[in-house]
């Protein structure tokens, strides 16, 4: 493939939008995205003692703590608006059949919004949890995290730096049931967590039926008399790790719930529909049964303040929270899925990824790998390739279906509701509970490197009575969902790399599919070229590069015949050398699926070359992605990787689809890069040239790319010299 270059120009409007990004940022000066330095948490007092408050210069919650606990104000410091509207208890749950309120102050004349004068005047509604004391503390980590620094780009901490509050709340009765509510929140960016703890200190078990960890009458976005299909929700994005059941994020955090608000009389919305009041809760249950001496904790809700509706901007904060509070998202092996698990089939297909550099390889779905088999022969076996792979710096592991397949009895299925997949083995029971017990010993054992779970548990209840681990439909979501998780966080505790069709990242997920058709892969192999760089342009603006994985069925796959097949690998390298500079130049990690990576020492040469070039520019290519324009195949397209914090603070990926060579100028935003007056940007490995910034921050790039070629500019901060175009 030619590696030289073109040009284009991007219309006035994104240079405005990179403008407005830069200067609304209200009193956050720096902006938190460049450099989050500044923005520290930390736990205020007032002065007279009533109200305790979580700030970080970007995002301030204050807690007025008598004569009940609650949420007085919650600001978004960048905008200077606030969140929240109304006062509302800071949970609820129901136990042993009654429902109370945990905190929360009564008298508001209006909830449209809360004026501080009526904040004294407010008072401790009868019946509910009351405030004894808080404390406060650092963050601590969710669970163990062993690193697998090799294939992060930065060592990232964990657990995120922030601080924490607890507020600590007494039964209205005798009960010696306690509640303690807690907070995180974190340095650098507008984020902050909560969830309960449900303590049992009598002598007697009690039944935690359900629970809401958060309630916030947020203020609404627009105003519409009449109903909506498409309400806007409030500008504060939430998720919970109660969260499974699909690849689109938010839209499958099943603890989520925008709801209308009932005390909010004086809305506009005629029929007072409005989702404006926001609810942390499972949709089921737990229903869970709490032992005299034990506690139970909740899931926990994420709450991320958006300064503004530009789309960009948005997303980019999206993926700083998961890079922060999930950082094992960053780890992103260069992968192979080895299509057969015969010995010698795997002992050449690791040898292949040790002579390229690929870092991990997985026995994958129709393999015949078998996650289940209890044989200790056929463990030994496993073993031995495993560490076959570790003496060759290569790391192996295996796939295993769940969803979508029956259990070992009909009985062992989830009952009475439909499954998402069509069938489902509940985890409640024995099956269920046997099925994840041997992934973790085989994992063990063998020490597989990668757990690759299709289909993860979906969310699936189950009815049955019958099941020795739940006791029937109330509690059957929170018992699977904990099974899972809990198998999922011992996965990271021992650095095994988790690949999830599910949104599981909050609780320990690696990588889910970054979004793609699989019968595309039956279409003729230029198609599939520009439809995969559309698949990675759409699947990066809620996902880093290193969260979602493409596919590159190396044999024919869902048919095509040999138009849609690359092997042999030799006959079609132009084509396999465009899928590695797609795939590579994005920084997206596919399952290359096949008996081979090579078949001839030129093939290899350009699988390597490009292994190469992700590994040398590999921090860069991890970081965000700016999205310019989008593969159409009718003009060059093309990505600004960026990060403020590194050394190579841009990389700009531009391709070529015609069969023409293309010569453009290019105007590149590079706001994001951190840099404000020159850069030195640099083609590939030829010497730099320094350009000047406009004030949106932009800089006009001459480009020629060749036909069906691909080339990319290093940006990087200048030395002292004169800007020259």
């Amino acid at each position: 493939m030619n590696h030289r270059s073109q040009p284009h120009v991007i219309g006035l409007h994104l240079q405005l939008l990179f403008l407005l990004a830069g200067s609304s940022l209200g009193a956050a000066t720096p902006d938190w995205l460049i450099d989050p330095a500044p923005f520290k948490a930390r736990v205020t007092v007032s002065a007279d003692g009533r109200d305790v408050a979580l700030e970080n210069g970007l995002v301030r919650r204050i807690i007025r703590i008598e004569p009940n606990a609650a949420t007085i104000a919650y600001d978004n410091l960048v905008t200077g608006e606030s969140m929240i509207r109304s006062v509302r208890p800071e949970a609820q749950v129901e136990i042993d059949g009654t429902a109370y309120d945990v905190g929360g102050l009564t008298g508001q004349p209006v909830h449209n919004y809360l004026d501080a004068a009526w904040v004294d005047k407010l008072e401790a509604p009868p019946g509910a949890f009351r405030f004894t004391r808080f404390t406060t503390g650092q963050t601590k980590q969710r669970f163990p995290w062993k690193k697998r620094l090799e294939w992060m780009p930065q060592d990232l901490p964990w657990p995120a730096p922030g601080v924490s509050l607890t507020l600590e709340f007494a039964a209205p009765t005798n009960s010696a049931v306690a509640i303690d509510v807690h907070y995180e929140l974190f340095d650098g960016l507008p984020l902050l967590s909560k969830w309960i703890v449900v303590r049992n200190a009598s002598d007697k078990p009690v039944r935690l039926n359900r629970f809401i960890s958060e309630i916030l009458a947020a203020v609404e976005p627009e105003s519409i008399v009449d109903d909506s299909p498409t309400w806007q929700l409030p500008h504060l994005m939430v998720e919970t790790d109660y969260t499974f059941g699909g690849m689109s994020g938010p839209n499958h955090s099943a603890g989520v719930f925008w709801v209308p608000d009932p005390l909010y009389g004086s809305q506009v919305n005629y029929n007072r529909l409005t989702p404006c009041l926001l609810e942390c809760r499972p949709p089921l249950g737990p229903d869970q049964v709490i032992a005299p001496g034990s506690s139970l904790e909740s899931f926990r809700a994420f709450e991320l303040a958006q300064d503004t509706t530009e789309r960009e901007r948005k997303t980019l904060a999206v993926r700083r929270m998961y890079r922060t509070v999930a950082p094992w998202v960053t780890e992103n092996p260069v992968l192979m899925h080895i299509r057969s698990a015969q010995p010698d089939a795997v002992k050449l297909a690791i040898d292949q990824c040790a002579d390229v550099g690929f870092e991990l390889a997985v026995l994958t779905f129709g393999s015949g790998f078998n996650f289940e088999s209890r044989d200790p022969d056929y463990q030994v076996r496993i073993k031995e390739l495993v560490d076959y792979g570790r003496a060759r710096g290569v790391a192996l592991g295996g796939y295993s279906l769940l969803a979508s397949r029956g259990a070992g009895t009909d009985a062992d299925n989830t009952q009475g509701v439909p499954a998402r997949f069509g069938v489902m083995p509940c985890l409640g029971a024995t099956w269920g509970s046997n099925y994840l017990a041997q992934l973790q010993h085989l994992m063990r054992f063998a020490g597989l490197g990668v757990l690759e779970h299709d289909g993860s548990y979906p969310g699936d209840q189950c009815a049955s009575t019958n099941h020795p681990f739940h006791r029937g439909l109330a509690d059957s979501q929170w018992v699977q969902w904990k099974a899972i998780t809990g198998l999922y966080q011992w996965c990271r505790s021992q650095g095994v790399y988790l690949n999830i069709p599910d949104w599981y990242f909050l609780n320990g997920g690696s990588k889910t599919g970054m979004g793609y058709r699989e019968v595309n892969w039956s279409l003729p192999r230029a198609y599939q070229e520009i439809i995969e760089r559309q698949n990675i342009f759409d699947g990066t603006w809620d996902k880093t590069p290193s969260m979602g994985w493409m596919f590159v069925p190396l044999t024919e796959y869902h048919g095509g015949g040999a138009a849609a097949t690359i092997e042999p690998l030799k006959d079609h390298l132009e084509h396999y050398e465009q899928r590695l500079a797609n795939l590579f130049g994005a920084g997206v990690i596919a399952c290359y699926r096949g008996p081979r990576l090579y078949d001839t020492d030129d093939t290899k040469a350009v699988v390597k070359r490009w292994v190469d070039f992700y590994k040398r520019h590999r921090p860069i290519l991890n970081s965000d992605i700016i999205h310019l324009r989008r593969a159409d195949g009718r003009d060059l397209d093309y990505i600004l990787h960026v990060n403020p914090a590194l050394k190579e603070k841009g990389l700009l990926m531009v391709y070529n689809p015609l069969d023409r060579v293309v010569a453009k100028t290019l105007t590149i935003p590079l706001y994001y890069t951190g840099l404000t007056d020159r850069a030195a940007v640099r083609e590939q490995d030829n010497p730099a040239r320094t350009f000047a910034l406009d004030r949106p921050y932009a800089i006009a790039l001459p480009v020629q790319v060749p036909a069906r070629g691909v080339t990319w500019f290093v940006i990087e901060k200048t030395s002292n010299g004169v800007a020259s175009k």
